[in-house]
């Protein structure tokens, strides 16, 4: 079966050959102008300029007009928690409030409630739950995601929402990675025991993680009150025996020393990166981790944005993802966040869109199935409404501009 989408205004991250950007290079975004684009089986097989295009469209199963719309690479969300068994907005309402998280926490908030609510929830109807999520972040544009666990915090729980991920992978038409999250918070039963829980990940959450092959990557909370850099370094060791790769939450509200734990353990991403010092974005910038930064997260929770215009200028690799959960992102539309990104990081529109598709790819190593325009790759793309042009897509933020989302070369 094949599909050709032919007068598209302008193709967008037009790549024959690719690799993840570093610094100035995230501003360069190929396009091609007045396009065809040829898929075939769910794969783009041929691209080019309208006058290249010597095939009749009758050749084809399917041609559409594009009328001069423009198409993109579906975006590549590399960090979610898009597991959860309920929202927290009596904690938003607190926060309104004038609430520190600490505070919200002491009052039974937080992550531990998360935890709480998802103890209680069967896995069936957190995968019903889970799944209607999924959906909805596909409909928005998103084209491949990164599911964390973290809300369990036992054993058995952790296992659920594993499981929940698990399905999720085989239900869905968009590649999913499964992050294994068991440091995300310390446990109320081992609020005096921090060794003792980290044993319990070690010695009985991984191994039963590695056997019934749950999890692609292996992450820790590092963060002052949560998992110190010597301890996330620990765990994160103990998952690499198992074929775990680290993926580290670092310097979301301290410049906690998570960064250069991550560099440290050869991590395929750093993500949060709201408090960075001149150390951090050294070690990050003479790496090969990118930096995944959540800025709807600082939306959410009011919090100084990401560096993003340092940490570029400093030639750092930037990825762009929603932090999608019930606590600090409820949310996972990635217009937003590629808007927010140029409107509060001050990051160019053609930088925050290789961010969020591209180096998302490379974020969760799904770059050869991914992220660009490129022949082979799978035809994951979003069509958008008529706009002057791609700048107007962050420009005009309040704006569905997604008119058709395109999943494995079929329009959904």
């Amino acid at each position: 079966m094949t599909t050709l989408i032919y007068d598209i205004g302008t193709l967008v991250n037009v790549r024959q050959a690719h690799t993840l950007l570093y610094g100035k290079n995230l501003a360069l975004l190929p396009c091609i102008h007045n396009a065809f684009l040829i898929v075939e089986d769910g794969r783009i097989t041929d691209y080019g300029r309208m006058e290249d295009l010597f095939f009749p469209v009758t050749d084809f199963t399917f041609h559409y007009s594009a009328e001069g719309r423009c198409i993109l690479p579906s975006y590549c969300d590399s960090h979610t928690h898009l597991v959860f068994a309920g929202s927290r907005e009596d904690e938003f309402v607190d926060k309104i409030k004038g609430l520190s998280y600490s505070e919200i926490a002491a009052k039974g908030g937080g992550i531990l409630n998360s935890a709480r609510k998802l103890q209680e929830t069967s896995e069936e109807f957190l995968y019903q739950q889970s799944y209607k999520r999924l959906q909805e972040i596909i409909r928005t544009g998103t084209g491949a995601v990164e599911i964390k666990s973290g809300y369990g915090l036992t054993v058995e729980d952790e296992l659920k929402m594993l499981k929940v991920i698990r399905r999720l992978k085989e239900s869905s038409p968009i590649p999913v990675r499964s992050t294994f999250l068991g440091a995300h918070a310390l446990p109320e039963k081992y609020k005096d025991n921090r060794e003792g829980y980290i044993q319990l990940i070690i010695e009985e959450m991984l191994p039963r993680v590695s056997k019934e092959g749950l999890a692609d990557y292996i992450d820790v909370f590092c963060e002052k009150g949560f998992y110190t850099p010597e301890e996330t370094k620990k765990i994160c060791r103990a998952g690499k025996e198992f074929g775990l790769k680290p993926k580290i939450h670092a310097n979301q509200l301290y410049a906690s020393g998570g960064v250069q734990a991550g560099v440290e353990l050869n991590a395929v991403s750093v993500d949060h990166l709201e408090s960075m010092d001149d150390d951090a974005i050294v070690s990050l910038a003479h790496s090969n981790t990118i930096g995944t930064l959540l800025p709807t997260a600082a939306f959410f929770l009011r919090m100084p944005y990401q560096p993003a215009r340092k940490l570029i200028d400093s030639n750092c690799a930037i990825a762009l993802a929603s932090d999608f959960n019930p606590g600090s992102s409820p949310s996972g539309n990635m217009n937003f966040v590629v808007a927010i990104s140029c409107i509060q990081m001050r990051m160019l529109p053609e930088e925050a869109i290789n961010a969020s598709t591209l180096n998302g790819a490379y974020a969760m190593e799904l770059q050869d199935e991914v992220g660009s325009i490129s022949k082979g790759k799978r035809a994951n793309l979003v069509m958008t409404v008529p706009v002057p042009s791609i700048q107007y897509l962050p420009y005009s933020f309040g704006s569905n501009l997604i008119e058709k989302v395109m999943v494995n070369g079929e329009f959904i």
